[in-house]
């Protein structure tokens, strides 16, 4: 960018303000949140991810500098949102991948489970990687096994989170048989990935820290 078109210190300054304003908006909606789903919360993160992107590119554009965090944005991975402008209805959709690095070590928590908690015959649980899975993640519940993976001798692979809008509420037992047949990107909302190609991105001698939403994602 020429010097002509850069921003100057007075509107850096501007965005900076703007971001500090957000920053405020957001947290007095979320310490008034009415539930999980406030729509005010929902209107103060979108407001503040707006300016922080803006306050971004002003700093980026005017002394070649970057923020030390990033708002997530589904911009780039996404093609254009078409569905309601008021959701009745959301599916959130998960996928995480794992690998299988020690079998052993998998075998053994299945065992303790299966003789400890259900009742399970020990030897049968612990008597393959397949039967260990079913164990072990019929016992502990999605998030707990990703915080924990390490424990069951398992390696974290790359991870998403899509949050899709919906016309209506699916009837119960609709999509059962095929869950993720109609995920339609062209419906999500937003979405947070986690993968290990981001850190491969970032400047080793670069102190900067980026974080990248699990994606929690809260929102």
């Amino acid at each position: 960018m020429s010097d002509a078109a850069q921003p100057t210190a007075a509107e850096v300054r501007t965005a900076a303000e703007a971001v500090k304003a957000a920053l405020d908006r957001h947290l007095a909606a979320v310490e008034r949140r009415s539930g999980e789903d406030d729509p005010a919360v929902y209107e103060a993160f979108n407001e503040l991810a707006v300016a922080a992107e803006e306050y971004d590119e002003l700093l980026y554009d005017r002394y070649d500098e970057v923020t030390p965090f990033e708002i997530p944005s589904g911009d780039d991975s996404l093609p254009p949102y078409t569905g309601p402008e008021e959701p009745n209805a959301l599916s959130v959709l998960i996928r995480r991948d794992y690998a299988v690095v020690e079998p052993q070590r998998l075998l053994a928590q299945a065992g303790r489970v299966a003789d400890l908690e259900t009742g399970t015959d020990p030897d049968s649980a612990g008597g393959s990687v397949h039967a260990a899975l079913g164990v072990l993640f019929g016992e502990f519940e999605p998030d707990e096994i990703a915080s924990r993976h390490k424990e069951f001798g398992l390696e974290e692979g790359d991870s998403t989170l899509w949050v899709a809008a919906a016309d209506e509420p699916a009837e119960p037992g609709e999509w059962l048989e095929t869950p993720f047949d109609q995920a339609d990107p062209q419906r999500v909302v937003c979405r947070f990935d986690v993968s290990s190609v981001f850190d491969d991105e970032l400047d080793p001698d670069d102190d900067t820290v980026t974080t990248e939403p699990l994606e929690d994602a809260d929102h």
